[in-house]
């Protein structure tokens, strides 16, 4: 224990002579005498003089150090610049900071000159590898496009590398190409030229009281309009008026066509509605001959209980007769104006012919804009003014000027495209990806849709119609709300829950829009195709789903 004590008391005097000398650093000086004389621990006097006379001395030099620099320093700032003190340091921080800018741009400008090449080496491949002598003008567009966004894409390249040099809203010695330069310019999906003056047309010319009984059963209402148009172009070649069916027997077409539009178009009494039909006839009138432009799979492809509704309606007739003894719904032969006199040409009043949707005759001219009949309007058949109207508000209140409109058919689609090579019915990830090429291609912000499909379909198309990071909106016809007054004519007039006027109406947005995709193989699709070629809205980009090429996966056969 006292061994430890004294370890202790050792170590703490080495600490206070340590401390001790460094806060004494020298010590004072004294006089000769008393150096030479033993110190005395107790000499106070002397040290206190001392410490008054060395602390007198220091004060008076700090005080005049602190007078006199301050004079010695405004000389100094006044002629030194302060700014090339710390320009060097300065200096080297917007250096790196210039640097990395300049790495970072550099980075950026490969990312987008290896897009660049991709996209230059697909161009490539699949232009002038399988190049051929004739180039469409669809496709010729298509290479316009790609080489334009080529363009597009070296300015933003040239953009990025001089962003370093930028001083505020200009590059300094720096010419950037801009790709709306006259000459870079272009519509891609502009309006197709159809050339609707230059078209071929006959004249409606109806003979007094010769009338055509038209007679349209097969598919739905789209296939009815196609096989009424038909009718048409029969009547105008045997100068007869066509008696619209009843609504008993037919569709009622009053609801969804304006037949006056059609006469003030040919400027004659041309259509005539069943009801003043038989209004002329006293409520009873006799088909002198009722001819069968089919005779297979049964003559004029009409059953016996339509048959029956015609004879309720006051309407009487002989048997049916054939045109053609082997002319087949499936393999329709092509027929000429020609072959149509002479089958069909007679001199009773009142004629029927069975369904002519099937028919083929005269492909080109039936088929050309604004249809092969003389008229003054862009076409004979379209929506009635009402749901015209009812498209226009919709199309103001949703959709704007710029949309493209998707026919997507899938209910009961399935069985029937399969049955078809190659098949048409699409795995919705195909699809998305389809349509979304389609939104990049025709630069729209929004697509209407038309469509039977599920929620469960829909929902998930939806979700995966994605351009650059941004979701593509897919508008549907919402549900009647009162507050919305886009569909207000329709239920002022009682029309609004009629199905044939929601698909008309569906047409009409559809032919109006910018671009639209179709559904192969449906008839629904073909009538809007139709209201675009007449219309004058056809579009270079309009084209079926996935034009080109097959499903991806396809269900086996029952």
């Amino acid at each position: 224990m006292d061994r430890h004590s004294s370890d202790e008391d050792d170590d703490r005097q080495t600490l206070i002579h340590q401390n001790d000398t460094k806060q004494l650093p020298r010590q004072i000086p004294t006089s000769p005498r008393a150096s030479t004389a033993p110190r005395s621990g107790f000499h106070i006097e002397e040290l206190e003089s001392q410490i008054r006379r060395r602390f007198k001395l220091t004060f008076n030099k700090r005080y005049l150090f602190a007078i006199f620099l301050p004079l010695l320093l405004i000389p100094i700032f006044l002629s030194t610049d302060i700014r090339s003190l710390f320009s060097s340091n300065i200096s080297s921080l917007k250096f790196n900071k210039v640097s990395d800018q300049l790495k970072e741009s550099q980075l950026q400008a490969l990312y987008l000159l290896n897009q660049q090449l991709t996209s230059l080496l697909s161009l490539w491949n699949h232009t002038f590898v399988n190049s051929n002598d004739n180039v469409s003008a669809v496709q010729f567009d298509d290479i316009k496009a790609s080489l334009l966004n080529q363009i597009t894409l070296n300015k933003h390249i040239q953009q990025t590398l001089l962003s370093p040099h930028k001083t505020g809203n200009t590059l300094q010695n720096a010419t950037v190409l801009d790709p709306a330069y006259a000459g870079y310019s272009f519509d891609r999906c502009r309006k197709v030229d159809l050339k609707f003056s230059e078209r071929r047309t006959i004249e409606w010319k109806p003979k007094p009281n010769k009338f055509l009984f038209a007679i349209c059963l097969s598919g739905q209402m789209s296939n009815h309009l196609i096989c009424l148009e038909k009718h048409m172009f029969f009547a105008a070649v045997l100068n007869r008026a066509l008696v619209i069916p009843s609504s008993k027997f037919d569709y009622q077409y009053n609801r969804v066509l304006d037949t006056e539009h059609i006469n003030d178009c040919v400027g004659k009494n041309a259509v005539i509605p069943f009801e003043d039909f038989m209004e002329m006839k006293k409520n009873h009138a006799h088909i002198d001959r009722f001819i069968c432009y089919f005779s297979s799979p049964q003559p004029c492809y009409v059953d016996e209980e339509h048959l029956k509704k015609l004879r309720s309606l006051g309407i009487s007739m002989g048997k049916l007769e054939s045109a053609w003894k082997n002319e087949d719904i499936k393999k329709p032969s092509q027929k000429t104006i020609k072959d149509l006199e002479e089958k069909f040409a007679s001199d009773d009043d009142v004629i029927a012919i069975g369904d002519v949707f099937f028919a083929e005759m005269e492909r080109d001219w039936v088929t050309q804009p604004g249809g092969p009949i003389a008229h003054k309007c862009k076409t004979l058949i379209e929506p009635s003014k009402l749901i015209l109207l009812t498209a226009q508000r919709f199309i103001q209140t949703f959709l704007g000027s710029n949309f493209i409109a998707l026919h997507f058919r899938r209910h009961g689609f399935l069985k029937f495209c399969n049955a078809k090579k190659p098949s048409c019915f699409y795995p919705i990830p195909q699809a998305a990806d389809c349509i979304t090429r389609m939104v990049e291609r025709a630069n729209t912000p929004i697509i209407y849709l038309s469509t039977d499909a599920a929620e469960s379909e829909t929902g998930l198309l939806q979700s995966m119609v994605v351009l650059n990071g941004k979701t593509i909106p897919l508008v549907k016809r919402p549900p009647r709300n009162s507050a919305e007054k886009w569909d207000a004519l329709l239920y002022r007039h009682g029309i609004e829950d009629d199905p044939q006027v929601e698909a008309m109406l569906d047409k009409t947005i559809c032919a109006m829009a910018s671009v639209f995709i179709g559904a192969p193989g449906s008839t629904f699709t073909e009538d809007i195709l139709r209201l675009r070629k007449d219309w004058g809205t056809a579009s270079l980009c309009d084209e079926y789903l996935c034009q080109g090429e097959g499903p991806n996966f396809i269900a086996g056969e029952e």
